[in-house]
């Protein structure tokens, strides 16, 4: 762990650093387009409206009885905000260093500032977002206790993002098919996740592969808090604990193998 303790020391010594090029990439996704940073908003915004209009005025679907809520869209909107966060931030830092590989070869940055400016620029843009989300929910729960639950899943949500875009960023440094093959996994994965349909629909005999999903625990806790005005439960904060903790040990691992070898990769 000692290597990637000492980047994450080198991350926090240059925070300044870290904080112009966020602004800068956030900034540069949306460059030359008539409303710039402003359709990092619009589209998500738009895509959740949708399933407002379409599932819960338009078709008024109902969920069964077992349901955080009974309406389709209003159960849409939280589990996929909480998704196209986690896919924006983990699909853009997965390409992280190879996108600043020529910058890597002449500069002696620390490689964590790179993974660290991409997850940090999608967490400006969907940070947001999901706080006002909280916001439009809580009034339905009486703006209950647990609604400040959000601001410790949020947090450990951007630290996993991190964790994984970083080590999946090496690893795509080594091999560029991880690339696509993260690619596949974001596709896939919202099928193998509670996003899409309650727990309590998948057979209970299989569901035990929702938890091989590290958004699993985070969907659930965005919906136990937002659709129930209710804590999430124990196992949520349990699953996503050990994501996070094995992911970073997976790290240390990645790191200290590829410190002499990543820039040559590149």
């Amino acid at each position: 762990m000692g290597t990637f303790l000492s980047e994450l020391a080198q991350l926090w010594r240059l925070r300044n650093l870290v904080a112009v090029l966020t602004r800068r990439e956030a900034v540069a996704r949306y460059q030359g387009s008539a409303v710039g940073v402003l359709w990092a908003y619009i589209q998500p915004l738009l895509t959740v409206a949708a399933y407002y209009l379409v599932f819960d005025v338009v078709f008024a679907m109902r969920l069964g009885e077992h349901a955080p809520t009974s309406r389709v869209g209003t159960y849409l909107i939280v589990g996929s905000l909480a998704w196209m966060a986690f896919c924006d931030a983990f699909g853009r830092g997965t390409t992280s260093l190879l996108d600043a590989g020529g910058l890597l070869q002449k500069n002696a940055l620390p490689p964590i500032i790179f993974p660290a400016r991409t997850v940090l620029a999608s967490t400006v843009v969907f940070g947001p977002m999901l706080l006002l989300l909280t916001l439009a929910y809580a009034p339905v729960h009486h703006f209950a206790l647990p609604v400040i639950a959000v601001i410790p899943l949020l947090l450990l949500q951007v630290v996993m993002s991190f964790l994984l875009a970083y080590l999946f960023a090496i690893m795509a440094a080594a091999l560029r098919d991880t690339v696509q093959i993260v690619g596949f996994a974001l596709q896939i994965g919202i099928f193998v996740s509670p996003v899409l349909f309650p727990m309590t629909m998948f057979p209970a005999a299989w569901r035990w592969v929702l938890w091989i999903n590290p958004m699993t625990p985070v969907v659930s806790g965005w919906q136990t808090i937002l659709l129930q005005g209710a804590w999430p439960a124990w196992n949520v904060w349990l699953a996503l604990a050990l994501w996070i903790a094995g992911a970073a040990l997976l790290l240390s691992v990645a790191v200290r193998r590829s410190h002499d070898q990543l820039v040559d990769w590149l």
